[in-house]
């Protein structure tokens, strides 16, 4: 399968509704492009699996389904199992372990995507954009 940003936007946007998990997405796969340039890997590859590790979570939000339901969804669609392997790994609960790159940089990105909407959040703008590092150094129990 050739697997295209067009074509896995169109399915995030077919399951996913509520503007703050499309921006969510769009962060995380921002994050994690920029890792996959930095390593020299793929960065449409893997911007790919960033933008749609939650594309189920609105529909199946439960431990039982996400990302369970996204994966078959993914794999009837031709999605290739290193993508649903690391969609897989991102979820704690899910007994895939994160081994590759891809994966560690997927979790820590999408971590760290909600981690700082948080942050800004809690500012009187309430946006990212005047956010400061030091801002959310001070939220992080383990600086």
């Amino acid at each position: 399968m050739n697997i295209n940003r067009d074509d896995a936007w169109q399915l995030l946007n077919e399951y996913t509704k509520s503007e703050s998990l499309l921006k969510h997405a769009l962060a995380v796969e921002a994050a994690v492009r920029g890792y996959a340039r930095m390593f020299g890997e793929d960065e449409e590859a893997w911007g790919l699996v960033a933008l749609l590790h939650d594309f189920d979570y609105e529909r199946w939000p439960t431990p039982e389904n996400h990302p369970f339901r996204g994966c078959e969804i993914l794999s009837e669609k031709g999605y290739p199992e290193w993508v649903t392997r690391a969609i897989l790994s991102h979820a704690e609960y899910s007994g895939v372990v994160r081994e590759s790159r891809l994966e560690k940089t997927l979790w820590a990105c999408d971590e760290m995507a909600g981690f700082i909407t948080a942050a800004s959040l809690v500012r009187p703008s309430k946006s990212v954009l005047d956010l400061e590092p030091n801002s959310v150094i001070k939220r992080m129990k383990d600086k």
